[in-house]
């Protein structure tokens, strides 16, 4: 049984991504199959809202008007900054040629030491721009170099992240949060260096808010910055070769990351509740004491001057040994060096704070480096400078840490000893409550109601070293827009997939096949991470991915990719959509004439007091729904009329009155007076709007009544829909379960897609996500005129229609 943990305390966990196309202010996915690198380098750039104007028409509209970009999608007031409360202090909102002389956006290129943490409590996402700045060519790809404070300088500027599956390009303008002059978050090492704050701004637009980058991990943003994968591990539980898999990673051109959490289970990849009031306070009397400190400092002839970093302290534990708990840093080199005779293993890590270093052996100014000559100093690039870099043994690094995470730019990069070219595939799906939100499969009756992803391995490896006959591939679930949702109290679900040996169907696998076949994989555990992700060998076959949240009702979307070293298919299973060819409406060519059979004494009475005639129509009504319950006893041959369908056919006649058809309030006295007798449908009848729904399915002429023959039709059908109903209605509520609905809609004859299945839940079910008897009805009605409809346009059966305007109208508005 699957068995859900929390990101804190998660034992043996992987994550992963990758990228391709566009977007606008509502995240998309796009899926590309190509190759990783080209979708990585391949610059497509679309634009956040803004009109969908792009940087550069935006960049020549400021400059041909010679004004400053102001970003009306991110403004600079108090919405951007936080969702949870109101600041308690008026922050000020400047641009850098305000803050600063000579503001510059990146002095002697971007580089790990230019970036220092403010007061946000996003120190995963600092560590991975720590990370990014060691690839040169990835760099320029989320930092567009080509922008100035200096030439062409219009106060716009823009970034691009990957985004489920789609490269973005964020424009913002350079207005920054400041408070007495001082950068509020994250800023350079270099008072007038600006690309890491206004890179900060960039991903918190897209996000909604400064807020909501609060907490998280390191694999969010080294994926954001690659459309890379990555991979978790736990350090205690670590392969024996990590070692060698983290100097593999970082000669690869990896971005890695590490943690420590702490003895209360937290880690620096969840978000505490935090006070937004108390942490600005906490800032301000920081700031006021480092203006102290800094006004006894002369920095006279000095061109530049120092930014005064702020510690953030809000959830972060310093130990005895300089490290922190709670706390995400960069590992920016793993090498080896000789120490008296001995090879030792050594790891290069990065606090973004930019300060607070180890202290232990191998820190800046220990003493093991007396033993190393310069020019292995210098290739290993050792200072004694306090700025939040330090060396560490590998051996004290596995016993002081407990995370470590690797974004590959592709799968094999941890495959030490070869390099191959991986496919990936890319799915977008959502779950939707009530209908394809399952659960886990500790859920059966709603797990196979979750999306299904068939997965075809078709060739196996070729590693001549391995005698199975086998196929690698990796399996990378991501949940889309939770954080962005922060403000409307989303957070991230507990997910993960299971794997499943299917062969020859198309169709969307039934509970019974997931009752009597057991995975064949499956993701470790399920977490609260937003990306889940494992390695697999299986042998060539067919397979379903099925992902899933871990308890049902939840609803989201997300990307799921497949990453493989041979050639395979993966697509989602979806149903064709098609009914059971409907039978055709009895069509009457003169209907006056098809009347008269019925209406030989329809002058009779015609005299008579009209209530007379209305207290006759209720009695016949009452008449006539007795003989249809009893018609559902009735066993008599289709070409003979029985004596109760003959009395029928008379009664019929006192309800349609002198018309001698029925519209939609007398059909629903005649229905709702059936449902009364029928003790177990639990009902409260039929709406006027169902009932019209009915009388549209089966007019044939557009009078907006039906006659004998297409009431005894819809009977029929109505019959046929209640068997279905009471099917599944197994406690006689007189309510069937959205989930059931998908199997009810099958046994009905209608073969539909998930999306159609979504739509049916959103419209169809109650707030418990129940469908009534009524609505059941109305449903089937829709979508049997719907099919009926299609197939009358359809005159050539490609499965393609055209309809003018006036069509589409009086098809859609009389329905």
């Amino acid at each position: 049984m699957p068995t859900a943990i929390n990101a804190a305390v998660a034992q043996q966990t992987a994550a992963g991504s990758v990228p391709s196309a566009t977007i606008g202010t509502t995240e998309g996915a796009g899926g590309g199959t190509g190759g990783i690198y080209s979708a990585i380098i391949s610059r497509n750039q679309p634009i956040i809202s803004v009109k969908e104007k792009t940087y550069e028409e935006l960049h020549k509209k400021c400059l041909e008007k010679n004004i400053l970009y102001e970003d009306p999608d991110f403004p600079p007031n108090e919405s951007s900054l936080f969702y949870s409360q109101k600041s308690p202090v008026k922050f000020e909102w400047k641009r850098p040629r305000e803050i600063c002389e000579n503001p510059r956006f990146i002095i002697g290129g971007a580089n790990r030491t230019d970036i220092c943490q403010g007061e946000l409590g996003n120190c995963w996402f600092l560590a991975a721009i720590a990370c990014l700045t060691l690839n040169k060519k990835l760099l320029c790809r989320v930092i567009p170099h080509d922008q100035s404070f200096i030439q062409n300088y219009a106060g716009i500027f823009h970034f691009q992240f990957w985004r489920y599956g789609d490269w973005v390009d964020v424009v913002i303008d350079d207005c920054l949060p400041t408070y007495n002059n001082q950068l509020v978050f994250t800023k350079s090492s270099q008072r007038n260096e600006f690309w890491s704050a206004l890179l900060e701004k960039a991903y918190a637009k897209l996000h909604g808010s400064y807020e909501a980058l609060k907490g998280g991990n390191t694999t969010e943003a080294m994926e954001d910055f690659t459309g890379g994968v990555t991979e978790f591990y736990e350090i205690k539980d670590a392969p024996k070769d990590i070692y060698k898999i983290m100097k593999h990673a970082i000669d690869r051109g990896s971005l890695m990351a590490s943690s420590i959490d702490d003895d209360l289970g937290f880690c620096y990849g969840s978000a505490p509740q935090s006070n937004i009031g108390e942490l600005i306070a906490r800032m301000v009397k920081n700031q006021e004491n480092a203006q102290m400190t800094q006004s006894t400092v002369d920095y006279q002839g000095m061109e530049e001057r120092p930014a005064w970093t702020i510690v953030p302290m809000q959830y972060e534990t310093r130990m005895s040994c300089g490290l922190v708990k709670g706390h995400a840093y960069s590992v920016t080199a793993v090498e080896e060096t000789v120490f008296k005779g001995e090879k030792i293993r050594l790891v290069r890590l990065r606090n973004p704070w930019g300060q607070v270093e180890w202290n232990g052996a191998w820190s800046d100014k220990s003493e093991e480096w007396d033993s190393v000559n310069e020019a292995e100093k210098i290739r290993l690039q050792h200072k004694v400078v306090e700025d939040g870099e330090f060396w560490i043994s590998f051996q004290d690094f596995m016993r002081h840490f407990t995370k470590l995470e690797i974004c590959n730019l592709t799968p094999d990069t941890l495959e030490v000893d070869k390099f191959q070219t991986w496919t990936v595939s890319v799915n977008e799906g959502r779950w939707v409550r009530g209908c394809s939100a399952g659960g886990c499969r500790n859920y059966p009756d709603t797990f196979w109601t979750n999306p299904q992803y068939r997965l075809k391995l078709l060739e196996e490896d070729d590693d001549p070293e391995d005698e199975e006959v086998i196929c690698s591939f990796l399996v990378a679930l991501m949940q889309k827009n939770r954080r962005k949702e922060r403000k409307l109290g989303a957070n991230l679900y507990t997910i993960g997939f299971a794997i499943y040996e299917m062969h020859g169907t198309k169709h969307h696998l039934q509970k019974d096949f997931f009752l009597y076949n057991a995975s064949k994989a499956r993701s470790k555990t399920y977490i609260n991470m937003r990306e889940i992700s494992e390695r697999f060998r299986l042998p060539p076959s067919e397979y379903v991915i099925i992902p899933s949240t871990y308890d049902p009702h939840q609803e989201g979307e997300f990307i799921l990719r497949v990453f493989s070293e041979k050639r395979s298919l993966s697509e989602e299973v979806e149903n064709m959509i098609e009914a059971e060819r409907p039978l055709p409406i009895i069509f009457v060519s003169d209907r006056a004439n098809s009347n008269k059979e019925l209406t030989a004494d329809e002058n009779a009475g015609k005299d008579g007091e009209k209530t007379q005639a209305d207290e006759k129509k209720v009695s016949a009504a009452r008449c006539i729904s007795s003989l249809l319950v009893s018609f559902q006893r009735s066993s008599t041959k289709a070409h003979e009329e029985s004596e109760e369908q003959k009395q029928f056919r008379n009664i019929f006649r006192q309800i349609a009155g002198d018309d001698m058809e029925i519209n939609a309030e007398e059909l629903r006295n005649v229905l709702n007076n059936v449902v009364k007798k029928h003790k177990d449908l639990r009902s409260e009848g039929f709406e006027l709007e169902s009932c019209r729904s009915m009388i549209a399915l089966m007019d044939t002429d557009g009078s907006g009544k039906i006659n004998f023959d297409e009431f005894r039709h819809l009977w029929d059908k109505i019959k046929s829909w209640q068997k279905i109903f009471k099917r599944y209605d197994t406690d006689h509520s007189g309510t069937i379960n959205s989930y059931e609905m998908r199997n009810a809609v099958n046994d009905a004859g209608f073969r539909l897609n998930n999306q159609l299945y979504d739509i049916i839940t959103m419209r169809y079910a109650d707030k418990n996500m129940n469908i009534d008897f009524d609505s059941f009805i109305c449903c089937f009605v829709r979508l049997d005129a719907m099919f009926r409809a299609f197939h009358a346009f359809d005159k050539d059966g490609d499965g393609i229609i055209k309809l003018n305007v006036l069509e589409w109208l009086q098809l859609t508005l009389y329905a």
